[in-house]
């Protein structure tokens, strides 16, 4: 069997030398005592036994300055130093050797605090900058468990709670995106597009610490920097056809006007300006199709106006609802009754949801459902489907230039009403959930209470 030595600490073996200092200086006095009452009583004996009780003292005087004091210092700045008492120092005892040792002692503790205090106010200054950062800072534990996050964070999470994420993997955060960083490699650098229009670039790092990896997420928005450069580039695209487009399109329709007049003599049956009347009605198809792309392009800045959300939908289930009922779909409305009241332009925003119920009706083909449902708490409106929904693959590729999961379709209705919302600083997504709905969700900034 091995036994482990257990040292000593420094202040018992100082206080075990007092002791025996002391007990020391108490055997010599008293020797000194004795001999001064066991020897005969002459001048010479009390002389010499005096002497030798003085000598004893001066002696062990001496001693104590020179060994036990020392060494008491010593034990006390071991003492500090376990204790991490950076703020007490020690005197100076006398003894050149031990007063070297104080001096360096002290000069030793006073760069231990100036240290302490550095890495403190670093420390300190991290974690204002942290959490003043735009970024998403999200840290964890070696068993990949949030143990910390800064605001930024938690609002790309979708304005969670901290209780809701910290002591969770990020497979168990209700929140997609959090579903998104789940899956990226230790290491790896990804840029993650949600079906809210939302675009991030996540980082997973980890930083050294005390000799140990720790993981952590950096997340920075995209969104607004890519969409920029895409309205940019399909602005310049659609610009471009549609000036080679009505250019060519206006002169073979007028082309085909005067040649219908020429042959119109010669032409007994019709067929020949049946033929041409098609081809000036595709080309006029053409012009609409192109006029559809350029509103993109051309979307004014809302005209703000504090209105009844609830009046709006009631507005947009009218219009829509004998388009429906063609299709054997019920279109119904569950209105709050608080009468929840949002800024927005009316117009813009009318052509939001029919855009919206229209993409419904088209998912559901015939004999469905659309549900349309408003909240003042939060602030919200949501359009439901039962129609085909999204596959997991195409939810990331939402609100893209030109993409669309219709067979005709030409990728631009989500990118309108993506540019509608935005600049109504409308939060919005688009989901099929497991229960099989699709629901369209757009959360309105609250109103601005005027004093």
């Amino acid at each position: 069997m091995i036994r482990k030595r257990i040292p000593i600490p420094n202040s018992l073996r100082t206080l075990r030398i007092g002791w025996l200092f002391w007990l020391w200086a108490f055997l010599l006095v008293l020797v000194g005592l004795l001999l001064y009452v066991l020897l005969p009583v002459t001048e010479s004996a009390f002389y010499w036994a005096e002497g030798m009780v003085v000598f004893s003292l001066l002696f062990l005087y001496y001693f104590y300055r020179k060994a036990v004091k020392p060494l008491q210092t010593i034990g006390n700045a071991m003492d500090l130093l376990n204790e991490q008492d950076f703020s007490s120092r020690l005197a100076p005892v006398g003894q050149r050797e031990a007063d070297r040792i104080v001096q360096l002692f002290n000069r030793l503790m006073d760069q231990l605090k100036n240290e302490r205090l550095h890495v403190r106010e670093q420390n300190h200054f991290l974690d204002l900058l942290i959490s003043a950062s735009p970024m998403g800072v999200i840290l964890f534990d070696f068993n990949l468990r949030v143990t910390g996050l800064n605001a930024a964070a938690l609002r790309f999470l979708g304005g969670l709670a901290e209780a809701d994420v910290v002591g969770h993997t990020m497979a168990e955060v209700p929140s997609p995106l959090a579903a998104k960083l789940a899956q990226i490699p230790r290491g790896s650098i990804e840029t993650v597009r949600l079906n809210d229009a939302m675009i991030y670039r996540c980082s997973s790092l980890s930083f050294i610490d005390r000799g140990l990896s720790h993981p952590f997420l950096l997340l920075e928005s995209l969104t607004s920097e890519i969409v920029k450069a895409e309205k940019k580039t399909y602005e310049k695209v659609i610009r471009m056809i549609a000036h080679e487009v009505n250019n060519s399109v206006a002169g073979v329709t007028s082309t085909l006007d005067s040649l219908s007049d020429i042959l119109e003599p010669y032409d007994e049956g019709g067929d020949l300006r049946a033929a041409m009347q098609v081809c000036s009605e595709r080309c006029y198809g053409m012009n609409h199709f192109i006029a559809r792309l350029a509103e993109v392009v051309k979307i004014p800045d809302p005209n703000l106006q504090t209105v009844s959300l609830n009046r709006q939908v009631e507005a947009c289930r009218l219009l829509m609802e004998h388009v429906c009922r063609q299709h054997q779909i019920c279109l119904s409305a569950d209105l709050d009754a608080a009468n929840p009241q949002v800024r927005l332009d009316t117009v813009l925003f009318e052509q939001v949801l029919v855009n919206i119920v229209k993409n419904a009706a088209e998912s559901i083909g015939t004999e469905g459902e659309i549900r349309i449902r408003t909240t003042a708490r939060p602030l919200q409106l949501e359009i439901a489907d039962n129609g085909a929904g999204i596959s997991p693959e195409d939810e990331d590729k939402l609100f893209t230039p030109f993409f669309s999961t219709k067979p005709t379709g030409q990728g631009i209705g989500l990118i309108f009403i993506r540019e509608i919302l935005t600049k109504h600083d409308c939060v919005f997504s688009l989901k099929t959930d497991s229960d099989g709905w699709t629901r369209f969700r757009i959360c309105f900034p609250e109103p601005v209470v005027e004093k």
